[in-house]
């Protein structure tokens, strides 16, 4: 079945910190809406809230895999609450879904957000505006509780959008995005959901983590862990490694390597760890190489190979923190048809001051578990273990 071979969407222009836009192929959604058969592939009964029976002070949320290019949870506003599926971010750091007064195309297909139903809902009425490469987003901010998977944060500032012209989430599988992000990077000053989970003693401990499944035949998608971690999901011991800049959670890569020779980041590059990213990215010109090095083609502006060459194509690793993290043809391509499978790394340019950056998105993360801490500001990987990986 044909995969989505774009990042989960342009991101924002945040006090001077730019996300940029990757391009957007025609989506998955956009062919099986064309053929009829969108019902039979994506619905909300997977995505059920539920209450942890277990201390609310670590909490299990469950994420359901969308093709290995996006996953999502769920998690309620107000009182009653109020579910929306989200994105669960570590590329932004605010929330946000769309509001009942919103008449734009993209939130009419979404679940919207209803004040005037939530007895615990506090007006802030303050204007909230993030400009996109391809469109942008505005609203009011409010406040309320929220809920994830039994943790409840109140008095949590979030963005009600009124207003989303453009196509940019009109297509989107989710109807939100919840940020994990530093405060740093929040638009308005707004505390993220985690770090008010941290301020009212909710969680165990400051760290969350993140698994992704990427093996075809689960039925998993995978976690998002509050408050702790789960070792059962991965192998050896955790690679800590310090967060070198407060906004995204952005660490040093030692290098790269093709084919166990140094081809990138001799003398060491910046990187974020970005579950909001469905791709590799790195600068345009070293992703050009890289799929040469690979032997990707490029066929409508999408770089792939034949699927039976995977076998004789060379690994890729990203050097971190003294450790090797290898990922072979078959982690970091997506198989689009019968025998044709995409690369998994695209180019994109980021500018001074916040850029060049690479970004390790899901084509990374689904290999390894991530845990991100705000504690200690680090985070840790590890590989995924085989049984619950692609092969």
């Amino acid at each position: 079945m044909k995969r989505l071979l774009v990042a989960l969407l342009c991101a924002a222009i945040v006090q001077g910190v730019i996300r940029i836009p990757l391009k957007r192929h025609k989506s998955l959604r956009k062919t099986l809406k064309e053929k009829g058969r969108l019902s039979n592939v994506w619905t909300r009964q997977g995505l059920e809230l539920v209450q942890s029976c277990d201390s609310p002070e670590v909490a299990s949320e469950p994420l359901l895999n969308y093709f290995d290019v996006e996953y999502f949870g769920q998690i309620s506003i107000g009182s009653p609450p109020q579910l929306f599926t989200v994105i669960f971010d570590t590329g932004s750091s605010n929330l946000w879904v769309p509001s009942v007064y919103c008449t734009s195309k993209a939130c009419l297909e979404h679940s919207r957000f209803k004040a005037s139903k939530s007895s615990t809902y506090k007006t802030d009425s303050q204007p909230f505006f993030i400009q996109y490469g391809t469109g942008n987003l505005t609203g009011i901010l409010g406040i309320d509780q929220v809920n994830v998977q039994g943790i409840t944060v109140q008095n949590q500032v979030f963005a009600e959008s009124v207003s989303e012209p453009g196509s940019t989430f009109q297509d989107a599988n989710f109807d939100g995005i919840l940020g994990l992000a530093y405060p740093n990077l929040a638009v308005d000053g707004c505390t993220p959901v985690f770090d008010n989970m941290i301020a009212q003693s909710l969680v165990e401990e400051p760290i969350f983590a993140v698994y992704m499944s990427r093996d075809p035949n689960s039925q998993e998608g995978g976690e998002l862990v509050l408050g702790g971690y789960d070792a059962s999901r991965f192998s050896g011991q955790l690679n800590w490694v310090p967060v070198t800049v407060q906004g995204y959670w952005q660490i040093q890569v030692d290098s790269i390597l093709v084919g166990g020779e140094v081809a990138f980041c001799s003398e060491g590059c910046q990187a974020i760890v970005d579950t909001g990213t469905s791709m590799i990215t790195g600068p345009s010109s070293d992703i050009l190489q890289l799929q040469g090095y690979i032997g990707a083609t490029e066929t409508d502006g999408e770089y792939g190979v034949s699927c039976s060459n995977l076998d004789s194509m060379l690994t890729v690793t990203f050097v971190i923190g003294g450790t090797d993290y290898n990922l072979s043809p078959e982690q970091y391509t997506l198989q689009d048809g019968e025998n044709f499978c995409s690369s998994g790394f695209q180019g994109m340019d980021i500018a001074p001051p916040s850029g060049p950056l690479w970004i390790l998105g899901d084509v990374f993360i689904g290999q390894f578990y991530s845990v991100f801490d705000r504690g200690y500001n680090r985070v840790g990987l590890a590989p995924v273990i085989p049984s619950q990986s692609s092969t």
